[in-house]
């Protein structure tokens, strides 16, 4: 019994951190773009690649993870992913120009989906139900305290040891969470025995969902236009191919026959298409608006994760004992309401109200997200708990990538391929604040999808939804 409970503390620890590291990463690099940009001569279109190529690769590769974790040891893929991690990182440092760099951003994210989308599953297979949403809300916690120190942390190795040392402190840290997990935890967890694994379906979706998010990135070209619906249609390929094979990567009837799952991922898919820009757009309107320098604007950038990294714990313990869905969709309208206050920015706004706005959103994320996630995976069987983890995740990091395309959209729409320059400040605000505009009535309609998810279901009768 005492082993039992010191496994799950040290699985906890080992997930948190690794969950801390990816958005520190993200987070960090955000607040480091004007450097980049400037070392490299980028424009604006042009340097939110080096967020989107991270964000694209983890999320074309997550779910195909995940079925792997499933089916050969998410210990396994959590591990290699941490190496994989750590490599790329160290080897970013070393980009002598955008082409390499992006390639190694590449190999990041692929790296940072082997973490990400089995730390949740591992939590699940080791915390049982009446545990499992505090595990989840630490676990959640420890995300926004990597979006919460990746700013100020960011921002202070860039200003004093460049932004390479970003990536060399990632890798040392990805380094530590395989030495613990190799040292610590003996345990491994697979659930599928016997099945095969659908690489025809996985390269089917890797493929699909590239070509859209790099379509839907550059639009409003003809060739982005394309691009975008040829992977829709891909998609749509995938699902209909998913439906008809014994072992698929996505059990189809997870989505058709599982309320509270279908919807609690379309929630989660709504609210991080419509908040995940948020402080890549603030930090460019900080440094490039108001002067500040990137140590400065990771203080205020700070706001919103150091509140989600607060109160999340609690609302995985709340989500415990009161219905997700009336919690998830209470946070989804605070975080409307965010957006909706930070419409205001322009050259003149004060950093208080920034900050204030920030802390709104912050509150509303904490009380979405840690209930939302114990939703998702308290509607699944265990032999399940990878691919929900990694869909979850997969939400996650498709509506980032949304979020960031959109706002590159807007770029493109107000600015062209200018640079952020004094003369065209006044065009870049009104790109801003029309993003902001579009992300709170996408976060208002996301109430609904969140409200339409009905009452908690157990596996149980997921299990019986499945055998009919």
């Amino acid at each position: 019994m005492e082993i039992e409970r010191r496994m799950k503390k040290t699985v906890l620890f080992v997930s948190a951190v690794g969950a801390f590291l990816t958005p520190f990463m993200a987070s960090a690099v955000n607040v480091a773009l004007p450097r980049i940009g400037k070392e490299f001569a980028l424009n604006a279109v042009t340097l939110s690649w080096f967020a989107i190529a991270y964000i694209l690769a983890s999320a074309a590769f997550l779910l195909p993870f995940g079925k792997i974790a499933d089916l050969y040891g998410r210990k396994k893929v959590y591990s290699i992913g941490t190496l994989v991690y750590s490599s790329a990182s160290l080897l970013v440092c070393v980009s002598p120009n955008v082409p390499t760099f992006l390639a190694f951003r590449v190999i990041q994210g692929a790296g940072a989906a082997m973490i990400f989308g089995t730390g949740v599953a591992m939590l699940t297979s080791v915390y049982p139900p009446e545990e499992r949403g505090k595990a989840l809300g630490i676990n959640v916690s420890a995300v926004y305290l990597g979006l919460s120190l990746g700013p100020l942390v960011g921002g202070l190795l860039t200003v004093h040891f460049g932004w390479r040392s970003i990536f060399i402190v990632s890798a040392a840290m990805g380094a530590f969470v395989w030495g613990l997990l190799a040292w610590k935890v003996r345990a491994e967890w697979k659930e599928n025995h016997g099945e095969s694994m659908d690489w025809t379906g996985c390269g089917i979706y890797i493929v699909s969902l590239s070509v859209m998010m790099i379509g839907f990135s550059k639009l409003p070209s003809a060739a982005g236009a394309a691009c975008s619906i040829a992977g829709a249609l891909g998609i749509a390929g995938f699902i209909l191919w998913e439906s008809k094979i014994p072992h698929p990567v996505l059990n189809v009837s997870l989505l058709r026959r599982n309320r509270v799952f279908a919807f609690s991922n379309l929630a989660a898919l709504i609210n991080y298409s419509a908040t995940s820009a948020v402080s890549f757009l603030l930090s460019l309107y900080l440094q490039y608006v108001k002067a500040l320098s990137p140590r400065e604007a990771g203080l205020v950038l700070v706001a919103q994760p150091l509140v989600m990294a607060l109160l999340s714990p609690a609302m995985g313990r709340l989500s415990d004992r009161v219905e997700s869905r009336i919690l998830a969709s209470t946070g989804m309208g605070f975080c409307s309401a965010g957006l909706l206050l930070l419409f205001r920015v322009g050259e003149k706004t004060g950093l208080p109200w920034i900050v204030f706005c920030l802390l709104v959103l912050g509150f509303g994320f904490a009380l979405f997200s840690s209930p939302n996630t114990n939703a998702v995976m308290g509607a699944v069987e265990r032999r399940y708990y990878g691919v929900a983890s990694a869909t979850l995740g997969t939400m996650r990091l498709v509506g980032q990538m949304l979020s960031m395309g959109f706002a590159v959209l807007l770029f493109a729409l107000f600015m062209g391929n200018a640079s952020v320059t004094p003369d065209n400040h006044p065009a870049f605000i009104a790109s801003v604040k029309t993003a902001f505009m579009v992300f709170a009535v996408l976060c208002g309609a996301g109430i609904f999808a969140s409200l339409a998810r009905g009452g908690k279901k157990l596996p149980t009768a997921l299990a019986h939804d499945l055998r009919q």
